[in-house]
């Protein structure tokens, strides 16, 4: 089995960005559960579905097949064997992943396929529960946070750049909405696990991110392997 690192916080933290940093640093393999939830969402959007109503996507699942390809230009999400890496890039999409991530048999789809990734590889896998109910034996768990007003002002400038025309307020709302859908979910809501190391990232750069995500991953996993 490999080393599994479990990268959990809330939307627009920086996980992905900064754990497929630290996961080509350490030569890992980093999983973007984020994405399986936003081919999901895309995928019943594109069906329309109603991303509230659980009876309506439960038959949606069984006509879905996801894949996480690794190119020489990174990961690539392949839904159907459609790339829909960037199509699922967007605000509605992203908040229609925190409602389909709130329907129990959805996470029973996904979390198999995640934890058959994490036992074949060294891994940093991020998302809201890797910690807590994905990889709860994970070798190293970190808890990355931001204050709202810095993680909306970076998913901002990040559309921005992609020609999205959502303001800085509604960016923000967003933000807001999806914290409190995400913790206050009954199945697997957003936690800290109990042992798991927090990072705040809302003064930091982008490389002092990856720097202190990959000495907490690096200073673990010696003093386990010194056991």
């Amino acid at each position: 089995m490999g080393i599994n690192v479990a990268l959990d916080g809330p939307s627009g933290a920086g996980k992905s960005t900064i754990a497929k940093a630290v996961a080509k640093k350490l030569e890992y393999v980093y999983v973007d559960t984020g994405a399986m939830y936003r081919s999901i969402a895309y995928y019943v959007i594109s069906k329309g579905a109603d991303l509230s109503d659980p009876e309506q996507i439960k038959p949606l699942l069984g006509e879905i097949s996801i894949k996480l390809c690794y190119t020489e230009a990174g990961q690539r999400v392949m839904l159907n064997d459609e790339d829909v890496s960037d199509k699922i890039r967007t605000p509605e999409i992203s908040m229609g992943a925190s409602k389909v991530s709130a329907i129990p048999e959805v996470r029973e789809f996904l979390l198999e396929l995640q934890k058959n990734i994490a036992k074949e590889n060294n891994i940093i896998m991020d998302g809201r529960d890797i910690g807590t109910v994905v990889l709860p034996n994970a070798d190293v768990k970190i808890f990355l946070t931001a204050a709202p007003e810095a993680r909306a002002e970076r998913r901002f400038k990040e559309l921005q750049e992609k020609g999205d025309k959502s303001t800085y307020d509604e960016v923000l709302q967003d933000i807001i909405q999806r914290d409190y859908n995400d913790t206050h979910r009954e199945i697997a809501p957003l936690k800290k696990a109990d042992d798991a190391v927090e990072v705040d990232s809302t003064e930091l750069t982008l490389e002092e991110s990856v720097e202190a995500i990959y000495k907490v991953i690096t200073d673990k996993t010696k003093k386990k392997s010194v056991r």
